[in-house]
């Protein structure tokens, strides 16, 4: 770190930035890795990082601080990010890394064409355009994977459909609260939210379904460590640094090659090309063109928001 920090500011943060999407990158490989199902999975990735935050005064005077009403908000939000995150590690279990992190991309034209209604915000054509030109690289993706993983496709699909919501509603709440406050609301709600839904899963979506209080053991507890605090925690703190002296168009520009990374790291270790065809990776090669696109245009339009890294690894946080 040393070398490191004798970089000016913009290059140095420019290697925190790309180390950030690195290690949000190995989220879809811990998910491979662990072999809790997504349900008691996401459930403990959330207690950990909430567990972890409830040890700093700033988040408890922040909360204190925050009107009941924005708490609530915050709350509600919470529960789009467990769901999200429960169908995302579902996507991995049904399919495998490289076809979750993929279906995550579809999020940045949903949310093109889902903010608008949330945010009340005027229609941009352009991102209905984006959206169109995403469909031939969906069907090329859906196409070049076995019929085994469609169900793990329709999963990180509904994970990228709740990606966008969770996304255009905390830019209706933007300088509403102290990042890290926010953060721990919002996975706080979504814990309980689990922890609720955890007796209806085995009757609604058995493949999700698993026992919360079952403590996790073996390599498990070494990959639930690294997935909420190294995947979670770390790039959160690093990434409100880096942020500080970084162009919105730049951050976006490096947020958006974490399915990259994901994709490539998940051919390493897991051989995961041998799985997929030359079809699937012609589709992400388009559907990765329409984020860039997109996200280019939108840092063009807007800065970036903090607030929304802890909950959603690099999604969108520079929309």
């Amino acid at each position: 770190m040393s070398a490191l920090n004798t970089l000016p500011n913009t290059t140095r943060a420019l290697w925190q930035i790309h180390f950030c999407v690195l290690l949000w990158g190995f989220t879809a490989i811990l998910g491979k890795l662990i072999t809790l199902p997504a349900l008691p999975l996401v459930w403990w990735r959330m207690l950990i990082v909430v567990a972890t935050l409830a040890l700093l005064p700033k988040v408890w005077r922040g909360l204190a601080a925050m009107p009941a009403r924005t708490r609530w908000a915050y709350a509600g939000i919470g529960v789009l990010v467990a769901l999200h995150w429960l169908t995302f590690y579902g996507a991995i279990k049904l399919a495998n890394a490289s076809v979750a992190a993929t279906c995550i991309a579809f999020a940045t034209p949903i949310t093109a064409l889902l903010e608008p209604l949330f945010t009340r915000q005027r229609f941009r054509p352009g991102d209905l355009l984006l959206g169109v030109v995403s469909l031939p690289g969906i069907w090329l993706v859906v196409g070049g994977v076995p019929a085994d993983m469609h169900a793990g496709i329709v999963a990180g699909v509904v994970s990228a459909l709740f990606v966008a919501m969770f996304s255009s509603l905390n830019k209706r709440m933007v300088d509403a609260g102290d990042p890290l406050t926010v953060t721990a609301l919002e996975l706080g709600a979504g814990t309980l939210t689990l922890s609720l839904l955890a007796p209806l899963m085995p009757t609604l979506v058995p493949a999700f379904a698993g026992p919360l209080l079952v403590v996790p053991t073996g390599m498990d507890v070494l990959w639930l460590l690294l997935l909420a605090l190294a995947c979670t925690l770390l790039p959160f703190a690093l990434c409100l640094v880096a942020l500080r002296h970084l162009s919105a168009f730049t951050a976006q520009l490096s947020v958006n090659l974490e399915p990259v990374y994901a994709i490539v790291l998940a051919a390493i270790l897991f051989g995961e090309q041998q799985q997929l065809s030359a079809k699937f990776y012609l589709g992400v090669a388009i559907i990765l063109g329409v984020v860039f696109a997109q996200g280019l245009l939108a840092a063009r339009r807007k800065p970036v928001h903090t607030e929304q890294v802890g909950v959603s690894e690099a999604h969108h946080i520079a929309d």
